[in-house]
Parts: structure tokens; C-alpha cells; sequence
């Protein structure tokens, strides 16, 4: 198989390719991504060199550039390409309906003039809003999201089941719970505490830090998206979560005391607008359909995330240091800026 991943110098994304590499190796892979500030050549250091990986700079909102791709022989789409910082829609939200949905809606109209077989789109659990004490969502929830980023990923949602509907174009949704991992930008919840923690700086944690969120291990969610890809039914839309329900606060607990760290680290700020108190999801669908269940215990899981930054602070400064780069060339010339800097701006984000 002949396949595009989108966004594939991103976290889920890049994980996503080393996943289909080591289970199909007669597949090859074009990866297309823009190089935004969150994604990195050297996350994809470990499969450059391999023949089976191609790398294609270009935007999603590109329609000649994603013509060419999809115009050597692909058959089949994974859409990780996304802009996906709830903090940063609240600031500005024009980028995520632009690359969100703009770009889906480019993707899906080439991909299905090019007769792709087979167009996974990857969404989010938070396009159902915030999950009632006690329920979980399920494929059939309202969809009803409470920040930019989310009605953006819904808006896709959308385009997507429409596409089906109209042209019996083979598009499948996934709408997975929150991912933890390896290769994760440093401004998301729990990477963002561990290097903070890593450098002594204050953790900044929302209200009262007690909205619930369910983790998932990222290369659990590619194992999902694998399934989805191969034995996925086609307009269908399939929840993905693990089960793993923890309160903020109590991660960065769990984060801290792996690390080593004090909890006098943690720095209760202002909730952020529109915060969604709880995500939860029902998986039954994914379980019954395509056998797919979660194998990595949390703990498990955060531990191995806590080692594998501790093991690659050279991939942080780097990934991080291009991420601000324009802002500290402002701020403090030339000179690269220091990762205590680079954390420091990314907690105001």
C-alpha cells in the first residue's frame, strides 16, 4: 500500500509512521508536512534514511502541492495534519479554521477527484464538549464543542461525514482521547510538566486543576488507527479511549514524584475561558467492530514518557528552541534562546 500521512513530522503523526513501518513492511509512506512551529525534521531522524519514508514539505491548503502527492499512485489517507493548541485558538483562531478546516476540505476534494480508497480522518474527543459526571460519550453524541480548536476538529468532522454522504467518498472519523508519549511538544500538558519540572520552574495548572481528562499511550491510538485503516467500515465514526480518567492536578503529582521534584512546584492561575471539565468516551464500538483494546497501562505508560525525556533533552531543545525561535530573535537578538526561556514562554501559551 501507497499511503499519505498528514502531518507526519508532528507527535501522533511521526509515531503513527514508525508504527506502519515496523508492522507492514511493504508499505511506503508520503508524508506531508509544513514544518509549523510544533513539527520537526529530527522527530523523524530514527526513518530518514529509510526508502520506505518520503518526506513532502508543503501545506494542506495547498491544492496544486497536494495534487502532486496524491497524483503518484497513492491509495489511501491518514489526516493527522492539524493545528491543535486549545490555548493558542483562544488567542487567535484563525490559523486552526484555516488548516482545520480549509485544509480537510482541500484534502478530501483531491483526494477523492485521485479515487483514493480508503481517507482516515483523525479527530478529537473534545467536538462532543464536556462529559457529564458519571456518562461517557458515544459515536452517536451531539457534537457541541466550547473552544475554537474544537468547533475547528468539528467543522472537519463534519466535512467529512458529508463528503460520504454526497459522494459515497470512503471516509472514516476517529475521535481519540487525549495521547501521551514520545515526541510530544513541550506545551502540552504533560511534556510541558515534565520539562518545567526538569528545570525547576513553576507548573502552572488551570483552576483547581481537577478537570478530568482519559490518557491514552500514543502508540495504543496508533494500533487503533492501524485497525481503523485496514478493517475500518467506511462512514463510520469510532471512539478511541483507555480508560485512563485522571484529574490534572493528579497527573502532575505523578509526574513530579517520578521525577524527583517538590509538589511546591505546582502554581494554581486563572482557568482557562471555556474549559471543559471532563472528557470521556465510550470504546465499545472500536472493541467489537475491529477488536481493538488499549494494552498500556497508565502508570506504565508515564513512566516510559518521563524516561524518554530524560533521555532526549537534545530532541527538546531542538524542537523547542525552533518553536520560539522568531520570538526570543525579537526579545533577545540572535542567540539561541535557553530552554528555562523557551518553558517560560510556552506556560503563557
Amino acid at each position: 500500500m501507497k499511503l499519505v500521512v498528514t502531518g507526519g513530522a508532528g507527535f501522533i503523526g511521526s509515531n503513527f509512521i514508525r508504527y506502519v513501518l515496523a508492522k507492514h513492511p511493504p508499505y511506503s509512506i508520503l508524508n506531508l508536512d509544513k514544518l509549523t512551529y510544533s513539527g520537526n525534521l529530527h522527530t523523524l531522524r530514527d526513518v530518514g534514511a529509510d526508502a520506505r519514508h518520503t518526506f513532502v514539505r508543503g501545506d494542506i491548503c495547498d491544492r496544486r502541492k497536494v495534487q502532486e502527492v496524491f497524483s503518484t499512485g497513492v491509495e489511501a489517507v491518514v489526516h493527522f495534519a492539524a493545528e491543535s493548541h486549545v490555548d493558542r485558538s483562544i488567542m487567535d483562531s484563525a490559523a486552526f479554521v484555516k488548516t482545520n478546516v480549509l485544509g480537510t476540505q482541500c484534502l478530501l476534494d483531491v483526494a477523492r477527484q485521485a479515487g483514493i480508497k480508503r481517507f482516515v480522518l483523525v479527530s478529537t474527543d473534545e467536538v462532543y464538549g464536556s462529559a457529564p459526571a458519571g456518562e461517557k460519550f458515544t459515536e452517536e453524541s451531539p457534537l457541541a464543542p466550547n473552544s475554537p480548536y474544537a468547533a475547528s476538529k468539528a467543522g472537519a468532522d463534519l466535512l467529512a461525514r458529508a463528503y460520504f454522504r454526497t459522494y459515497r467518498f470512503p471516509v472514516i472519523i476517529t475521535r481519540c482521547t487525549n495521547n501521551y508519549g514520545p515526541y510530544q511538544y513541550p506545551e502540552k500538558f504533560i511534556p510541558l510538566i515534565i520539562t518545567r519540572a526538569l528545570e525547576g520552574q513553576d507548573i502552572p495548572v488551570y483552576g483547581d486543576g481537577l478537570q478530568v481528562r482519559d490518557w491514552i499511550y500514543v502508540m495504543d491510538h496508533c494500533t487503533a488507527l492501524g485497525a481503523i485503516l485496514h478493517n475500518g467500515r467506511e462512514g463510520q465514526v469510532y471512539n478511541l479511549g483507555a480508560g485512563n480518567e485522571w484529574p490534572n492536578v493528579e497527573i502532575a503529582r505523578r509526574i513530579l514524584q517520578l521525577l524527583g521534584k517538590p509538589e511546591s512546584l505546582l502554581t494554581f492561575v486563572q482557568d482557562r475561558p471555556g474549559h471543559d471539565r471532563r472528557y470521556a468516551l465510550n470504546s465499545e464500538k472500536a472493541e467489537k467492530e475491529l477488536g481493538w483494546v488499549p494494552s498500556t497501562p497508565f502508570e506504565e505508560g508515564l513512566k516510559k514518557t518521563v524516561d524518554w525525556y530524560l533521555s532526549n533533552g537534545d530532541w527538546l531543545q531542538r524542537v523547542a528552541a525552533r518553536g520560539y525561535r522568531s520570538y526570543y530573535r525579537k526579545q533577545y537578538g540572535r542567540r539561541e534562546a535557553t530552554l528555562a526561556e523557551i518553558l517560560d514562554q510556552g506556560g503563557k501559551k
